[in-house]
């Protein structure tokens, strides 16, 4: 498939798991179905109609309004779809048309519904974490038989154990990192570890460093302070994405910086 053809088809289908990652977002910290019932206003109970379930274009057409009841619906609905689509298709620029893809396009969702999520109520459902081992692995074994990518297998189990250790440590430390961020670290580390040791490194440095900036920002905000709890999640996303789309380049500036020129 050519390329331009790939990155539609992804960014298509990137807007349909966003508009259902829509519904993770609100239903899973509630301990809702997934399936029933139908979506509907939250505010008036009325089912949303077809049309008006179309991604981002259902939301336009509202003008961002229940069509029943007139209140307003969140402008976090069409920007999570947006958001998911536009992340579908730079991990598909990145990885194009190989066994590879499903694996990251399915890590690009999770993150998505876990970091809003976190944001929300400062939690990590087991529900989408936990399950998430085993689509990893799942979709990454055509890769380890086609490709005999085996080493790569191996040191992606490696770093998954490298990053629980790592993050266990954490946790057992005073005000230490929470319970959902020591299940989520050893699925990065197995995602990272897939490709390279090097983009383990970068993500896991790169999470502390975005995390230690956006606490500092809150606090000149005066929006949080130094006792405040702060969702760690979505930073250890962003730096894992990171390392995925920029490892490379880090790592041969950093080789760059370290290394003596004659």
């Amino acid at each position: 498939m050519p390329q331009p053809a790939l990155l539609i088809v992804v960014a298509l289908l990137g807007l349909a798991v966003g508009s259902f990652l829509n519904v993770v977002i609100h239903r899973v910290p509630r301990d809702e179905s997934l399936l029933h019932p139908r979506s509907h206003c939250p505010a008036c109970g009325s089912e949303v109609r077809n049309r008006h379930n179309i991604p981002v274009l259902g939301w336009l057409l509202l003008r961002g309004r229940c069509a029943d009841c007139d209140t307003r619906i969140s402008p976090r609905y069409p920007l999570v779809e947006t958001g998911t689509a536009v992340l579908f298709v730079a991990v598909a620029a990145r990885f194009g048309l190989s066994w590879e893809l499903p694996a990251y396009l399915y890590l690009a969702a999770i993150s998505v519904a876990l970091a809003v999520i976190d944001l929300d109520v400062m939690r990590l459902p087991d529900k989408i974490v936990l399950p998430s081992y085993f689509v990893a692995l799942a979709l990454l074994a055509p890769a380890v038989i086609a490709e005999q990518s085996w080493s790569a297998a191996g040191r992606a189990l490696l770093a998954a154990a490298v990053l629980y250790v790592g993050y266990f440590i954490l946790a057992a430390m005073p005000r230490g990192m929470g319970g959902g961020d020591l299940k989520l670290a050893p699925l990065i580390g197995f995602y990272l570890g897939w490709l390279g040791w090097s983009s383990v490194a970068i993500g896991a440095f790169a999470a502390f460093l975005l995390g230690g900036l956006a606490a500092g920002l809150l606090m000149l905000l005066r929006r949080a302070g130094r006792k405040s709890r702060i969702p760690f999640g979505p930073y250890m996303l962003a730096g894992a994405f990171l390392a995925v789309f920029a490892g490379a380049p880090i790592a041969q500036w950093y080789s760059s910086l370290i290394t003596p020129t004659v």
